[in-house]
C-alpha cells in the first residue's frame, strides 16, 4: 500500500488510526490529545507515566503513526502546534436552541475547517501516482455504499465527462460481479467514510485478486478496505453512528475527488477538451 504521510498532523494521524491502537495505545493517544501543548517539552518517561503505560508503548504508538521514534514524534507535534496556533478555526458546537443564522454560521465554520483539515491529508505523490494509473486503465470501477454510493456516481459523471470509461454500483452483488470481472489494466476506486463497509470490502477483496488496481477514497487509514488498497486517498470528518452518510463526509469525499479528477484533466489535457466539449455539445439542446 502507498506510504501516506504527507503532511498530515499527529493529531490527524491519531483521528484516522484510532480504531486500529490496542488499549495501552489509547490511552497514550488519549493523554496527547488532551495535552497537546504539553508533549512537546515531556520525555518519553513522561509521557509513559501520564498515560500509565509502559514505555515501549510509547515507542509503539510513535512508529504506529509512522515516525521513527519519539523525537521524531514530538518534532511533528511541535510544529502541528505552531501551525494550529497561527491558522486554525474556531469551530463551534452546534445547538438546537441555535437561530438560523448562528446554525449557518457555525456549519459554514465546521465545514471550512473539515476543508482545510482535508487538504492537509491530499498526499501529492498519491495524487500523481493515481493519475497515471487512471489515465492508463483499460476501465475505471467505482464503488460505494449507501451515501457514499451517490458520491460514487459523481465520481463515475465526472470521469465520463473527462473521456474515460467508468462504471459505478452501490448494491452489493453488482459490486461483487463487476468486481470478479476486473483485470490488472483496470482501476477500481472504492469510497468509505467508515473503511468498514462489509459489502464493498468483500468486493475490493475479489477485485484485488483479480489484479485491479485500488484506490480507497477514506477517513481511515487502517481500517479494513485499506489492507487491499495500491493507494489510500484521506478524508476528514467526522460522523457519529447516528449521523451516518452526513453531509460533511460527502462534501470531504467530493472535494478530493475534485482535486484528483483536476489534475487528471491537466495531464490528460488532449483527451479531456475533446471529450469535454463532445459532451457538452451532447447535451445542448436539453437546455432552454
Amino acid at each position: 500500500m502507498e506510504k501516506i504521510g504527507f503532511s498530515i498532523s499527529p493529531e490527524m494521524m491519531i483521528t484516522s488510526i484510532a480504531s486500529s491502537l490496542t488499549k495501552s495505545e489509547q490511552k497514550v493517544a488519549e493523554v496527547v490529545k488532551n495535552s497537546m501543548k504539553d508533549v512537546v517539552y515531556w520525555s518519553v518517561s513522561d509521557l509513559a507515566e501520564h498515560a500509565q503505560v509502559g514505555e515501549t508503548t510509547v515507542i509503539r504508538f510513535c512508529r504506529r503513526l509512522g515516525y521513527r521514534g519519539y523525537q521524531d514524534f514530538k518534532l511533528a507535534v511541535a510544529q502541528s502546534t505552531n501551525e494550529h496556533q497561527t491558522g486554525a478555526v474556531e469551530v463551534e458546537e452546534v445547538h438546537e436552541s441555535d437561530s438560523a443564522e448562528s446554525l449557518a454560521k457555525k456549519v459554514t465554520s465546521a465545514n471550512t475547517n473539515m476543508l482545510q483539515n482535508t487538504q492537509k491529508l491530499v498526499d501529492p505523490n498519491a495524487i500523481a501516482q493515481v493519475t497515471k494509473k487512471i489515465i492508463s486503465s483499460n476501465q475505471i470501477f467505482i464503488f460505494g455504499v449507501g451515501a457514499s454510493g451517490i458520491m460514487a456516481q459523481q465520481a463515475q459523471y465526472r470521469l465520463m465527462r473527462l473521456g474515460y470509461r467508468s462504471l459505478t454500483a452501490a448494491d452489493a452483488h453488482l459490486i461483487a460481479m463487476n468486481c470478479s470481472l476486473t483485470g490488472p489494466k483496470d482501476v477500481v476506486i472504492a469510497i468509505t467514510t467508515s473503511g468498514s463497509t462489509k459489502d464493498l470490502v468483500d468486493g475490493i477483496k475479489i477485485a484485488k485478486e483479480k489484479g485491479a488496481f485500488i484506490i480507497c477514497i477514506t477517513n481511515h487509514l487502517k481500517s479494513p478496505i485499506t489492507k487491499y488498497s495500491d493507494v489510500v486517498l484521506l478524508t476528514s470528518s467526522k460522523e457519529s453512528p447516528l449521523h451516518g452518510g452526513a453531509l460533511s463526509s460527502l462534501i470531504s469525499q467530493m472535494h478530493v475527488l475534485d482535486i484528483l479528477t483536476r489534475y487528471i484533466e491537466f495531464q490528460d489535457k488532449d483527451r479531456s477538451q475533446k471529450a469535454l466539449k463532445n459532451t457538452a455539445k451532447s447535451v445542448s439542446d436539453k437546455l432552454y
